[in-house]
């Protein structure tokens, strides 16, 4: 599937509400059992991008957003902050078309080039094609936690994937500039 990928703007929200109240309502990459309304979403991604994180959206040849990344804080607590944490979304349509992984790398990209040094993926449900994706885009499993949520009728575990960006942990961190400013100590 040929996708354009592009930054997201307020403009997309309705797209992203109707992707990730489906992923809510069939899935379990998120925990949510009420899908979030537009408004909530739309605060959702203020917040995101106004620290400066990266929110992407893939747009397929008909110009539909078909999928979506971001990065946010992993914790909000000073000493996390060169660690993001990944999320991605993708409508039924662009499941298993390679989607996911042009997000997810793009993403990486970016992050990498805003001087974050680790990214973590929370994988929900321990869903086999994404720890597929992240493993594939230079992740590690570091953990499995288990029975971490109940959606479904059934307990789900979660995997933690780590992947290192940039020089990761192997120098010092520029405490001077983004990311190292965006929590005060």
């Amino acid at each position: 599937m040929p996708v354009l990928l592009r930054d997201s703007s307020l403009s997309d929200i309705d797209a992203i509400t109707a992707i990730y109240r489906e992923s809510v309502l069939n899935g379990t990459a998120s925990y949510e059992i009420t899908p979030p309304d537009r408004d909530e979403m739309a605060a959702r991604f203020e917040a995101i991008v106004s620290k400066g994180y990266p929110y992407i959206a893939a747009i397929d040849e008909d110009g539909a957003l078909v999928g979506y990344a971001y990065a946010s804080a992993f914790r909000t607590r000073p000493a996390y902050r060169f660690m993001v944490e990944d999320s991605i979304y993708l409508a039924p349509q662009a499941r298993g078309r390679g989607v996911g992984k042009l997000l997810l790398n793009e993403l990486i990209a970016r992050c990498t080039a805003l001087g974050f040094r680790q990214m973590i993926a929370v994988i929900g449900g321990a869903h086999p094609a994404s720890i597929a994706v992240h493993r594939s885009s230079g992740f590690s499993e570091t953990g499995l936690l288990k029975g971490t949520g109940y959606k479904f009728g059934r307990w789900l575990d979660t995997m933690l994937m780590q992947r290192s960006l940039g020089d990761g942990n192997a120098t010092d961190p520029d405490l001077g500039t983004y990311p190292g400013t965006l929590f005060s100590e």
